[in-house]
Parts: C-alpha cells; structure tokens; sequence
C-alpha cells in the first residue's frame, strides 16, 4: 500500500492534518463507525470533554487494531463534537495521538447540536492496508 499526503500549503501539519490523502495498492479498506466515550456495557460517559476524547481514542484504536489494521493507515478522520471551544481546549491530546502513531490523515472537525445521549465528541475513520 502506498499513502501520500498532498498539502498545497505548509500550515496544515501544524494543525496535524493534511488536505488530501492519496492512497495506491491498497488491499482492504476499514470504514470505522463513530466512535465515542460508551464502555464496554454500552454505558454512555457523562464526563468532561477531555475524559470523553480520551475514551473516545481508546475505543476508536480498539476497533481499529480487532479488525487486523493499523493506526498509522488512518486516512480519514473526522471529529464531531458538540463544543468546538471545549474541544480545542483539548486539542493537544488529539494532536499527540497523532503524531505518536505517525498518522497523516484528511479531517474534518464538525460542531453539532447533539450527539447520542451525554456525549460530546465522536471520532469516525478511514483506515487502509
């Protein structure tokens, strides 16, 4: 699989996303579902947004690495978040995840009215092989 990311301007990598993503040769591709801060019960957190990003990672890499794929092929990620003020007070954390797994991907972040239930940031992605 070959993965190339296409960035006209320069100020996108500070931002830990890039504008487009180009993928060759892939052999699979993973459509990931939203994935948000509900445990293992199906309970849905009612925690602070950095408690929420944090679990929200977590079951998000779960997915990810039950399906056989790795976090560094993510090609898409976008972000809905129901405060994009309290998200980006947060931001740092997406960001390190980020650059920890070495992922270049396309984003979108998305303000919404409500997310399902007491959550307040969801995470869905594209991942290649």
């Amino acid at each position: 699989m070959e993965k190339k990311a296409i960035n006209p301007w320069t100020w996108s990598a500070s931002r830990s996303y890039s504008q487009a993503i180009e993928v060759k040769n892939a052999t699979g591709t993973l459509y990931v579902s939203g994935q948000t801060a509900i445990n293992d019960q199906g309970i849905s957190s009612d925690a602070d947004m950095k408690t929420q990003l944090v679990e929200s990672i977590a079951n998000l890499e779960k997915v990810i690495r039950t399906a056989g794929y790795e976090l560094k092929n993510i090609v898409r990620l976008n972000i809905y978040t129901t405060s994009t003020a309290d998200l980006f007070q947060h931001f740092e954390l997406l960001q390190h995840w980020i650059a920890k797994h070495e992922i270049q991907q396309a984003s979108t972040v998305l303000e919404v009215n409500a997310l399902f239930e007491t959550l307040t940031v969801e995470l869905e992605a594209t991942v290649v092989k």
